[in-house]
């Protein structure tokens, strides 16, 4: 049963039943909701801010768990890196140099991959650098990989054209020099006989009476027979993988160009033609157009000790016969 209350009016000295009106219930009743809502919500932000529900505990073991992985990863790309790096190493300086092909250039090992949005959809998250870092890097090595698969596809062709290579690069010396008396002047700065000035001498002189047989020193075909001032008579032979060799002051051609020559067949007679102070022939080695020592490519004719005593006489520092 609801209890009435009553006040004291001191008016007219009696006591008078208090009544309460519909609005000032609304309002207590509104009043009382809101202070009640106010403080839930309060909890509510507090448990939410400091207290970690059991699937927040979860997601939280779970994203920790992610970020150690992704070290692992990221240490595991590190890795396979070194190890692509010691296969690029090898392939350079071992592989391609038995082969006679050109080291990679490292803008082509490293070459880069365009896009300056190409990681936008890692942006915005607490790991993004970490992300960025990683995938950059999976793709660095993913582009390295496709490059070093290309290499041996390379290599592979090479190699299976091995023997082929072996017969045409130059490997003996060009005249018949068993005893070794016939080597005037090696690859250098010389003194020219004819205009006595110091001028690098591009090629190695051969000297031997007039007549004397000239060899191809490695299969190929000959793509210059001719005359002019410098060389006089000289043959001019391309070995193919990057190799040419020169024949010049011949006293006469026994090739002519277009056609297809073995090492050891003879392609001339030794002469004094062109620029020349006396009967010999200058040989030349040119590799992807840019002219050699030839001293190192006597290695089917010659012993550890012939070859030491050919390089002896080669780097004495005379006067050249063209």
């Amino acid at each position: 049963m609801k209890k009435n209350k009553y006040f004291f009016n001191p008016h007219n000295l009696e006591f008078e039943k208090v009544t309460v009106s519909l609005g000032s219930r609304l309002l207590r009743i509104f009043g009382f909701m809101s202070a009640t809502m106010v403080a839930a919500a309060l909890v509510l932000f507090l448990a939410y801010t400091y207290i970690d529900s059991p699937k927040e505990k979860q997601l939280k073991r779970e994203i920790a768990q992610y970020k150690l992985q992704m070290k692992l990863m990221d240490q595991k790309v590190d890795n396979l890196a070194v190890l692509l790096d010691e296969l690029s190493t090898r392939d350079d300086n071992i592989y391609r140099a038995i082969f006679e092909a050109d080291p990679l250039p490292d803008e082509v090992r490293n070459a880069g991959f365009g896009g300056v949005n190409r990681y936008k959809e890692l942006e915005g998250y607490d790991n993004t650098e970490l992300l960025k870092a990683l995938t950059q890097k999976m793709d660095k090595l993913s582009n390295q990989m496709y490059v070093q698969s290309k290499s041996y596809d390379e290599l592979s062709k090479l190699a299976s054209r091995k023997n082929d290579m072996l017969a045409s690069i130059p490997a003996i010396q060009p005249v018949s020099n068993r005893d070794l008396n016939r080597m005037a002047s090696g690859f250098g700065y010389r003194i020219h006989p004819v205009y006595k000035t110091r001028k690098l001498h591009t090629g190695m002189d051969f000297s031997a009476p007039t007549g004397t047989e000239i060899y191809a020193t490695g299969n190929g075909k000959v793509v210059s027979a001719e005359y002019d001032r410098g060389y006089g008579y000289h043959v001019v032979i391309d070995h193919g993988f990057g190799y040419q060799t020169l024949y010049g002051h011949m006293s006469k051609m026994k090739v002519k160009k277009g056609q297809t020559v073995n090492r050891g067949e003879v392609i001339g007679l030794i002469g004094n033609t062109g620029t020349s102070t006396a009967p010999h022939l200058h040989y030349e080695v040119i590799k992807n157009n840019k002219k050699i020592n030839p001293i190192n490519f006597y290695f089917n004719d010659l012993s550890a000790e012939e070859y030491d005593r050919v390089r002896e006489i080669a780097n004495q520092a005379n006067q050249s016969f063209d």
